[in-house]
This record gives C-alpha cells, structure tokens and sequence, in this order.
C-alpha cells in the first residue's frame, strides 16, 4: 500500500514513519505549516525544517501553508492530502497521534471523505516504552518548545537522552505531564533516525523563553554523513 505520511518533524510523526516504511510503501511527507503559532491541529517550532528532513529521508515532501485558525486547518490539511493523493498516488495517511482524540477524529474524517486508510502505529501505546525505544533505536532528537511547569530555559535545545527521559519521568509524577509531551506540554525536532540516510546538524539556534513558555528556533542547519 502507497502510503503518505503527515509529518512535523517531530518524534511522533517521525517514528510513525518509520513503522510505516517496515510494513508498506512510504512514498511521501505531507506537511501543514501553520502561520499560527498556537494551532490548534499542527506542530509549529522548526516547522520550516521538514524540507531538510524530507532530504536527509530521500522522500518528496507536500506542503501546504496555513493561517492556522481553528476548523479552517482542517480543510488545509485535506486540501495538502489531496495533493499527496494526486501527485504520488497514496492510498492511506499514517499519523503519529498517540492520545489525541481532537487530532485523530479530524484526521480519520478526513481520510473517510476521501477513501483513504488511516493508520496511527502510536495509538495509545505504552508511552514509557515507546520513549525508551526511541533511545535505544538510535533517534536523535531534542526539545523544540516548553509550555508548561516546571521546565524551565534549560530544555530548550536539550537533547532526549536517557538521562531527560528519567527528568520526564519525574515530571509526570510531580506535575501531572504527560511523558510524551501529547498534552502539548513540549515538542521535539528529529535530527536523525534510523530510516535518515544523512544526519541534520545544527548550526545556528535563538530561543525564547518566558514563564514556563519557550522555543527553541533553528536558524541554521546542514545535512551531514552518518
């Protein structure tokens, strides 16, 4: 089965990629990039960057803009899934949704509409497994956003090693996180994985940070040899 995969650049989307690769044909992202900062359906820090990975994955990429306001995306994002239908022919989405039934339900409506199967590898998984997978497959990834107690300027750019898995860990026990950050909590960049061919390296970065809120922007980037 041709598969598109909708794609953030984050880990979510990005393993869910991968799973999709080991079962059937993964022939090409599919990328919202939404003006609004606080959309409500899509990943924004480092959204840009998709096309560096979509590189570095040696795969086509879709992208379709968006001003991000609520509902109004969800014709945006059908509008970037029709292009994938036409263009490479896909007959299903893979999404990397683990908890979020508002993302879920919108996206599986959509794919209904247009007689598309929708394929969520991550549905409900064990988060803590899922986590230390990431780790021990050889993911690379850092945290893009905080927006939520008690992470503080420090995260911003860090990366998801064993040692923040076990910081996240604790966090889920004293402030109520959730560990995968699927309650909006944080977001990642993916700078390399598996199915990569090249790596991502960063060459530049500014963050912001105010109150528990924060981005980590990159501002200059290569690919490099694994």
């Amino acid at each position: 089965m041709r598969l598109g995969v909708l794609f953030s650049g984050g880990k979510d989307s990005t393993y869910a990629c991968g799973r999709a690769m080991e079962m059937e044909e993964v022939v090409c992202l599919i990328t919202v990039r939404p003006q609004n900062r606080e959309s409500y359906m899509f990943h924004t820090p480092n959204i840009h960057w998709v096309r560096l990975q979509a590189e570095a994955a040696a795969l086509p990429l879709i992208e379709v803009e968006s001003e991000g306001i609520e509902e109004e995306e969800l014709r945006d994002l059908a509008r970037a899934v029709m292009l994938a239908r036409d263009h490479h022919a896909i007959e299903g989405v893979v999404t990397g949704a683990i908890l979020s039934v508002y993302q879920a339900a919108r996206i599986q409506k959509i794919c209904r509409d247009l007689d598309l199967w929708c394929f969520n590898p991550l549905w409900h998984t064990d988060e803590a497994s899922y986590m230390q997978r990431l780790i021990d497959t050889g993911f690379h990834i850092i945290i893009s956003g905080v927006f939520s107690a008690p992470f503080d300027e420090s995260w911003l750019g860090k990366e998801l090693d064993i040692r923040a898995l076990r910081e996240l860990s604790g966090f889920t026990r004293t402030h109520g996180i959730t560990l995968t950050g699927e309650g909006g909590e944080y977001e990642t960049f993916v700078l390399d994985a598996p199915f990569f061919e090249k790596r991502i390296q960063v060459e530049g970065a500014s963050t912001e940070y105010h109150n528990y809120h924060g981005r980590y922007d990159i501002t200059a980037a290569r690919l490099v040899k694994k």
